[in-house]
């Protein structure tokens, strides 16, 4: 009798996935898996042809240590593709990472996008996904993904209000009924809060520092808040003046200080939203809360600065960082289901 492999050796495996393409950062929901990759948004590639040589974390490491002959791109920029190209080569890449050599069907995706994005940047995330091979793509706004993620009550009459802060848009959304009644999406967000604090050292102390050094002291001693315990950091950076390595020390209230511009937008942008806010469901919102979510939350006060500001108290959720992509992958599980939830690609 022939030898025959079992059926299941033969079959493809359908692989399923939702995504949370950011600015800053990408993760993967595998469907019936969770999440399989959590990678930075970003390519390292070859100056003169432009061939892929990595991306996501590995490249992250690189930054500001590369020879000429190598390009670090993010080909993200304000939560939507600013580099179509780039974008294919790094989705296939990481797609390609979590399958490995396993065959598969291609696979259906959702993926979440600022809620601000134009027909143009639609088409573009969906060629970019087609192109890297799979087969349909359906697109829901992050902040409808952010709230399934965090377990918002999206279809119920009563309205609740969500606040995503990512690293390129800062989204801003009243929900109810299993729709966005009304919202804010601005192009401010954790990347500026990095750029506001190098531009406050190169200001205040004539030194360069690279956006890794000034996401690191964001993280460590950044806040929003007066009431959050002063600490200091000793960061390395060029004297622009003698053009020498130099360090020196910097305070969390000076970080406060660097901040305030930005802060102060994304401030404005939700005050915005809750005077746009219906009578009825803004006393929902009374009722229920702020909800918090995406890598701002983590920003040390940010819930006090918003609460300050609003007189409404103010909820971080516990996961910021993967709440739209799990709300992606819940959609994932059932499409049919969530229809009603999804993005017109064409509008």
């Amino acid at each position: 009798m022939p030898f025959r492999l079992p059926f299941r050796w033969l079959s493809l495996e359908r692989f399923d996935m939702a995504i949370d393409l950011g600015t800053t950062n990408t993760l993967i929901y595998a469907r019936n898996k969770g999440i399989v990759l959590e990678e930075d948004s970003m390519v390292a590639l070859e100056r003169d042809t432009g061939k892929l040589i990595s991306a996501g974390k590995d490249v992250k490491k690189m930054l500001g240590r590369t020879p000429n002959e190598i390009l670090i791109v993010r080909p993200m920029s304000d939560g939507v593709i600013a580099d179509f190209r780039v974008v294919e080569e790094m989705l296939r890449f990481f797609i390609e990472k979590v399958v490995k050599k396993r065959l598969f069907i291609k696979p259906r995706v959702s993926v979440a996008v600022p809620s601000g994005i134009t027909p143009v940047e639609k088409r573009a995330v969906i060629n970019s996904l087609e192109e890297s091979g799979t087969r349909e793509v359906y697109l829901v706004s992050e902040p409808i993904a952010a709230a399934l993620g965090v377990g918002l009550p999206v279809k119920a009459p009563s309205g609740s209000m969500i606040i995503d802060v990512g690293g390129g848009t800062t989204e801003i959304a009243v929900i109810a009924m299993s729709g966005i009644v009304n919202n804010v999406s601005i192009r401010i967000a954790g990347n500026e809060l990095d750029d506001a604090i190098q531009t406050y050292m190169y200001d205040k102390y004539n030194v360069a520092v690279g956006m890794v050094t000034a996401e690191d002291i964001k993280k460590r001693i950044g806040s929003a808040h007066p009431s959050i315990e002063n600490e200091e950091m000793e960061v390395r950076g060029r004297d622009l003046i003698a053009g020498m390595p130099t360090k020196v020390n910097i305070s969390s209230e000076e970080v406060r200080e660097a901040m305030k511009e930005p802060l102060g937008l994304i401030r404005n942008a939700i005050k915005k939203a809750l005077s746009e806010t219906p009578p009825e469901i803004a006393s929902d919102i009374v009722e229920k809360g702020l909800t918090l979510t995406g890598g701002g939350a983590l920003l040390r006060g940010i819930d006090q600065m918003i609460f300050e500001s609003t007189g409404i108290k103010v909820t971080i959720s516990e996961d910021p960082l993967r709440c739209v992509v799990k709300g992606a992958g819940i959609i994932l599980e059932d499409i049919d289901a969530y229809r009603e939830l999804l993005m017109d690609p064409a509008c």
